[in-house]
């Protein structure tokens, strides 16, 4: 052996093949000049209150250096659970801080999720399509998926739940369709936790974004309604939440709100992950709750995406309707948009308006077994209303080429 040649190293854990290259594409489509991305959930960093967050920063390291600069406990700074647990409590649901678990964004609330419920090929009922990060944080563990329809006339819950290790929705503005699940339907996924015992995982990363209509009560309330006087809270739903659309991502700010018995099994896997959260953002989680400041500045981020979601639907019905369907959500980020034609490739056509200069996520990336190629997901969030019509005329461009290969 020359010392140019290298023994044969070992072979990557087998779950790496089954991986997606979605996320980082579209995480890195700004890049380009002319690109438009209308592909990822990004909210626009004009609505991020950068001066109250600099002095909130500001006085966490002067006022509060133990907090903001130490380790901080595994579960999260003691007061900031607190708040959490008063955020969400209400006259049917009593939280205290055994119910809370502070995570490094939501999407670690995930990871930690999958590593305390799912050993490999664990069954995990989904809502269907499915949150592409969920289907990743969960990937490693290698599950078997029941997926299931909410929105369907023959949608069983019970059914739907029995037997899993967990069931995971995102009942609020659905990430990929943008669908808001209904009142009865969410009572039916309640009770059906209850009566199977099932965990239900409840992600609302979406639910201060109502644009229209009043919001729906949460699967944690619902849940609370059902066991009175239940204190702390020890049903079956998982409430996940995260800062990063109502306050700014950077921070990389979630909790988990659930039973004190999986709080403290998430609390194991979190110290084997990454210890604790910054103690920093913790603490500029909780002084910015203090201040209200996700509540203050709450209108002028619907006003915002309001305007840009209409503008995003004028667009397409202007630009795409010879090819796509869509509905106009009442809240969220996205507009699902489904092919006409069911052998409309949609992998085809992000490769076309890539080429065009526009980035969709295409919905194979949704689906748990990769077969569903007929739909786009789109953001109207992070461009402007110019932009976002942009993007509808460079991807009419884009599946007029697809619709005539």
């Amino acid at each position: 052996m020359d010392q140019f040649t290298q023994p044969e190293r070992p072979a990557f854990a087998r779950w790496l093949g089954g991986t997606n290259d979605v996320t980082h594409m579209f995480l890195s489509a700004g890049n380009g000049p002319d690109m438009i991305n209308m592909a990822g959930g990004l909210p626009d960093p004009s609505v991020y209150p950068v001066a109250e967050l600099a002095a909130i920063a500001r006085d966490a390291v002067a006022k509060n250096p133990r907090d903001a600069l130490n380790y901080s406990p595994i579960e999260g700074l003691p007061a900031l659970r607190d708040a959490i647990a008063a955020r969400f409590s209400d006259e049917n649901l009593t939280l205290t801080r055994d119910n809370v678990l502070i995570t490094t964004a939501g999407l670690q609330g995930l990871d930690l999720l999958g590593k305390v419920l799912i050993d490999e090929g664990g069954l995990i009922a989904a809502h269907s399509p499915t949150y592409l990060g969920a289907i990743d944080a969960w990937r490693a563990r290698l599950p078997a998926y029941r997926p299931f329809n909410p929105e369907s006339n023959a949608f069983d819950a019970v059914a739907a739940l029995k037997g899993a290790q967990f069931a995971y929705t995102v009942p609020n503005f659905s990430n990929p369709t943008g669908r808001l699940i209904d009142l009865e339907r969410r009572k039916a996924l309640v009770e059906a936790a209850h009566e199977t015992g099932t965990w239900l995982v409840e992600d609302d990363p979406y639910g201060a974004l109502y644009y229209d209509g009043d919001p729906l009560p949460r699967l944690l309330s619902l849940s609370g309604a059902m066991r009175p006087g239940d204190t702390p809270y020890s049903g079956p739903v998982v409430y996940m939440g995260t800062l990063s659309k109502e306050l700014a991502p950077g921070l990389r700010i979630g909790w988990l709100v659930a039973a004190p018995d999986l709080i403290a099994a998430l609390t194991m896997a979190k110290q084997g992950s990454d210890m604790c959260s910054s103690g920093l953002t913790q603490r500029v989680a909780l002084d910015a709750f203090a201040a209200r400041l996700p509540e203050r500045i709450l209108p002028n981020i619907l006003d915002l995406y309001k305007t840009r979601r209409d503008a995003l639907c004028a667009a397409l019905a202007e630009h795409l309707a010879p090819w796509f369907d869509f509905e106009k959500p009442v809240g969220g980020m996205f507009v699902w948009a489904v092919a006409r034609d069911p052998s409309f490739d949609t992998d085809k056509l992000l490769k076309a308006a890539l080429a065009e200069g526009v980035c969709v996520t295409p919905s194979s990336v949704f689906d748990v077994e990769g077969r569903n190629r007929r739909a786009i997901r789109i953001n109207f969030t992070l461009n402007s209303a110019e932009r976002l019509g942009e993007g509808a005329r460079r991807l009419a461009l884009a599946a007029a080429r697809v619709a005539a290969a």
